[in-house]
């Protein structure tokens, strides 16, 4: 079937179910949830600080291209020394001045480090960037957590709505039961019977009220809302959520917007980035040096001479670790492995996800199908009732047939709104899964 007849047909049934009751509180849109959420949820805030961590760490590893410099400042007391011959023999005093002091200044700028530097950098602007992925993919969370319990209020409204009106309808049945028993028409069995029909009614409609308020609850706390606020949602959200585009369309979202492939993406760049790193160690080091000493007394000379001795030089150099040439092999080689495994996971990831939209797209698709059987089950089964209420007071009907009519219309009611609700929900999946929520 030509999915735009289908969905243009079935549009003006989804707007025909109408809002929800208010009860004196004003409506809240799912988008204001998301923006208070993004402010205020306890969830969230932990991934926003490790992402302000990570850019912290680019600074860090920013401040590998500066200068080295070292200082150092000691004063000491030196104690007299002695001579002797070679077999220590000939012990003779030597006198030493005692005070000692000692000042040094130390550069070193790094000119060539192998790319260990600019590695380290670009390791650090990744893991940023893979922070930012990672606090995406967890505002996706508490968004698709927060539409859950969002769709699920407006469901209880609407359920609580549907049983409130069967209520009302089933005292009027009773109250024409009464009437008719005073005429000795209806058995006292049969009222009893009904009776017990409307307090199952009533019992579902405490729960469905107790229901509505843990629902409250819950979304309230994960947005970060104030816990007397009380969410009534905006009956208009049925209206934004009709499929333009086919499957192709969702999945080449998926594959620009999910965060579960960026974080993918960005893991094999790490890895890869960690290669470069672990090749930086074989090569040499090389920087520019300078520095400045001075230093008393002067012990080289015997005897010692009571005076400072300073001198300071400039030049290059080159630092070069031979034993990485046989020891960096095995972190190579671990390197390469974690490479290919992030390889590995990124199509796994990316598999996932195209599952996962292709299944999601089906159920949404389905789910228009499901509300236009839905409608028609609700038609026939107040169709069943009309006719069966109206056999039954003309003593053509069984109470037995009274209630499985009131119970197949209360269903049916039911099973349309839940029908309204996938719709819904699953566009919300959609997008929660190829990263546009």
């Amino acid at each position: 079937m030509n999915n735009l007849r289908l969905l243009t047909g079935l549009l003006p049934i989804v707007l025909s179910s109408g809002g929800v009751c208010a009860y004196g509180q004003s409506v809240v849109t799912l988008e204001d949830i998301f923006e208070a959420a993004e402010a205020n949820s306890a969830q969230l805030r932990p991934s926003i600080t490790a992402r302000s961590e990570a850019e912290r760490e680019i600074s860090v590893a920013r401040s590998g291209r500066l200068p080295d410099i070292n200082a150092s400042l000691s004063f000491s007391y030196i104690g007299d020394g002695f001579t002797t011959r070679r077999d220590f023999s000939d012990y003779q005093k030597a006198p030493i001045p005692h005070f000692g002091n000692a000042l040094s200044i130390n550069i070193t700028q790094p000119i060539y480090t192998g790319g260990a530097v600019t590695s380290a950098i670009e390791l650090a602007e990744l893991k940023s960037t893979s922070e930012r992925f990672a606090t995406d993919f967890q505002r996706d969370n508490i968004r698709f957590q927060l539409t859950g319990f969002y769709l699920d209020i407006y469901k209880y409204n609407n359920l609580r709505r549907v049983v409130e009106g069967n209520i009302t309808a089933a005292h009027k049945v009773l109250q024409d039961m009464r009437a008719r028993y005073e005429q000795g028409t209806v058995l006292q069995n049969d009222i009893t019977r009904y009776e017990l029909l409307v307090s199952n009614l009533e019992l579902q409609l405490v729960k469905i009220n107790n229901t509505i308020d843990i629902l409250n609850t819950n979304l309230v706390t994960t947005a970060g809302l104030p816990d007397s606020t009380i969410i009534v949602p905006d009956s208009t959200i049925l209206t934004r959520s009709i499929p333009k585009e086919g499957i192709t369309w969702w999945q080449t979202e998926a594959e620009t917007n999910s965060p579960s492939l960026s974080l993918a993406r960005t893991g094999v760049d790490i890895s890869r980035k960690a290669e470069s790193l672990v090749r930086s160690e074989r090569l040499p080091k090389i920087g520019l040096q300078a520095g400045w000493s001075i230093d008393g007394p002067i012990l080289v000379e015997v005897p010692p001479i009571n005076r400072n001795l300073s001198y300071w030089y400039v030049g290059v150099g080159i630092n070069y670790n031979i034993s990485s040439l046989y020891k960096s092999n095995k972190s190579l080689s671990k390197s390469r492995m974690a490479t290919k495994k992030a390889l590995e996971q990124l199509d796994a990831t990316r598999e996932n996800v195209t599952l996962a939209v292709n299944a999601d797209h089906v159920r949404y698709l389905e789910a228009y199908e499901e509300l236009k059987t839905q409608q028609k089950s609700v038609e026939l089964a107040e169709r069943n009732y009309r006719t069966t209420s109206t056999r039954y007071s003309a003593d053509m009907a069984l109470i037995t047939d009274m209630l499985d009519a009131a119970n197949s219309k209360l269903d049916a009611e039911q099973q349309l709104v839940n029908a309204r609700i996938n719709i819904i929900y699953y566009y919300y999946k959609l997008l929660f899964t190829t990263g546009k929520i």
